[in-house]
């Protein structure tokens, strides 16, 4: 039996509805809407187009979007100093300081000096601590791991109890996915195992998930034989193997491969995330949640 596709594109539509719902309630009531500058620096093509994608949501959803772009050569003092600004604007509510930064600039020093209640990324030591104690504390979880975990939700795949194999050890992925899906929550309460590349055995703790979440960014690394028959199955992995010409346009893309061998992976698993079209269009969407979340917090609705 094929297993039933969980589409990103689909959870991220009803989420995004949700998302510009609350931002029309708070305008009615309050009169503002949530603020979020990206600040952008250097012209490295993909992070262009990744922040392209970010304004279009927020200015989608009635955000107040501000796109801040900066010369390559920006100094780490100089990108302090404009953050600092952004943290004392009360209208700003998120604050996204686009990754990776050029050569030379403190990348540590940048993510540490964002508030963090307006770190709508997560990466702050303060919202990683707060994603450890779990419950009310939490204020911004990582958005990837976010997006898993709706997506796991919202497909009605049962969490309490499960046995939950998170394969990838990333402080992006890995380390907060497993935290939010052993926290006593909804969504949660499961048995969690992080295993990686140097893990002994793979390939049998594989075997035990009810819910495989994959992170390792090696492609094809999971293979079928090492998957639960039934089991909800996460690829998280993007990675660039080739290039094929688009039916639609004629033109070269970009061919991508998770890190779960998909094709035979689905006649196994009685759940599965596609690559492309999967985890992937989650993480902009929860960014645009964690935004409006931050406004909530300001105004004492959350």
């Amino acid at each position: 039996m094929t297993a039933k596709l969980i589409k990103g594109t689909e959870i991220r539509d009803e989420i995004l509805k949700e998302i510009e719902a609350g931002v029309k309630d708070i305008k009615e009531k309050h009169g503002v809407v949530p603020g979020l500058v990206t600040i952008l620096v250097g012209e490295n093509p993909a992070s262009i187009s990744y922040v392209t994608a970010k304004i279009k949501t927020a200015k989608a959803l009635g955000f107040n979007e501000i796109q801040d772009n900066q010369s390559p050569d920006m100094t780490t003092e100089e990108l302090l100093v404009l953050i600092d600004k952004y943290n004392k604007d009360d209208a700003i509510n998120g604050i996204l300081v686009q990754l990776p930064l050029p050569k030379g600039v403190d990348e540590k020093k940048v993510l540490n000096a964002i508030d963090p209640d307006k770190d709508v990324d997560g990466f702050h030591p303060i919202n990683v601590g707060r994603l450890m104690i779990g419950g009310p504390e939490v204020k911004f979880p990582p958005c990837t791991p976010a997006g898993i975990q709706e997506m796991i939700v919202r497909s009605g795949i049962e969490t309490s109890g499960a046995e939950v194999v998170v394969v990838g050890r990333s402080n992006i992925v890995g380390k907060p996915i497993a935290n939010m899906m052993l926290q006593k929550a909804d969504g949660a309460n499961a048995t969690v195992t992080i295993v990686h590349t140097r893990t002994k055995d793979l390939a049998a703790h594989c075997k035990r998930a009810d819910i495989l979440i994959v992170a390792a960014g090696v492609p094809g690394l999971v293979k079928p034989e090492w998957i639960k028959p039934g089991a909800c199955v996460i690829d998280v992995g993007v990675n660039r193997v080739g290039e094929k010409i688009s039916e639609k346009t004629g033109k070269k893309i970009a061919l991508l491969k998770g890190d779960v061998d998909f094709d035979e992976a689905k006649e196994i698993a009685g759940y599965i995330t596609p690559v492309p079209g999967g985890v992937g269009p989650m993480t902009i969407t929860m960014l645009m949640k964690n935004t409006l979340n931050s406004l909530k917090f300001k105004l004492g609705l959350m």
